[in-house]
């Protein structure tokens, strides 16, 4: 009996391991489309992608250059400006420079032209010589005028200012009336330094109802504002009532 059932079992094996060899190819050519599919796939995403990529890029670099561009313009436009602000300055300062000499040369040769005929007028020096000396300061102060009128930089003399009158001793001014001062109101406790809406609410319940029962409580009073201790600057309330009393 076990030499019959020995065949059976080698026959059982053999095609166990046929099933098996037959269903890992198939397995194997599943997984092989699977992967043959999954690179298909991802090639169909990838070229879109790298579309978008370089599409993005050439966007990129044509902002820049237009971007590029139009900072050059502007900067360009900007040195042009400046160059012909400068120029114009530059022109203005050598014309006014060419009137100041111009008008230098003419007070120059005025004063020039007025000494020589003071000099000619005086009588000789060996007569009068101090008439000759007096005679070359005033063709001097001459020559100082015209060349001040001549000069457009030239200042005006200042007129003499009026003697300053006196003025009159302000009055005194009156003395500002005296506000009545507002009658104290006592049943507000709140006007106790320290003391809020919530604390008096609270003592008015209990029967402190008056700020003079704070300033000057007694033993009952004083019972009753024990319930109060612990609230900060309890130790003030008295002193802060009298104060207002």
């Amino acid at each position: 009996m076990a030499k019959k059932e020995k065949p059976s079992v080698d026959k059982i094996v053999k095609k166990v391991n046929k099933e098996f060899d037959k269903t890992s190819s198939q397995i194997e050519g599943l997984i092989g489309d699977a992967l043959k599919q999954f690179d298909s796939l991802q090639s169909q995403i990838q070229e879109p992608i790298r579309k978008l990529i370089s599409e993005i890029d050439q966007l990129r670099e044509r902002e820049m250059k237009r971007f590029n561009e139009e900072l050059e313009r502007r900067l360009k436009e900007f040195h042009e400006l400046q160059n012909s602000v400068l120029e114009r300055v530059g022109l203005s300062s050598k014309e006014a420079k060419k009137e100041m000499k111009k008008a230098a040369d003419a007070a120059q040769s005025k004063a020039a032209k007025t000494a020589s005929k003071a000099q000619k007028k005086a009588p000789a020096a060996s007569k009068k010589p101090a008439v000759a000396k007096k005679t070359v300061p005033n063709a001097k102060s001459a020559a100082t005028k015209v060349a001040a009128k001549a000069t457009p930089a030239a200042k005006k003399p200042v007129a003499n200012k009026p003697a300053p009158t006196k003025k009159a001793p302000a009055k005194p001014k009156a003395a500002a009336p005296k506000v009545a001062a507002k009658p104290l109101n006592k049943s507000d406790l709140t006007l106790v330094k320290g003391v809020g809406p919530a604390t008096a609410k609270k003592m008015k319940e209990l029967g402190i109802t008056s700020i003079e029962q704070i300033a000057n409580p007694n033993a009952a009073e004083q019972e009753t504002l024990q319930a109060f201790v612990k609230m900060k600057g309890f130790e003030t309330w008295s002193a802060e009532a009298k104060k207002l009393l």
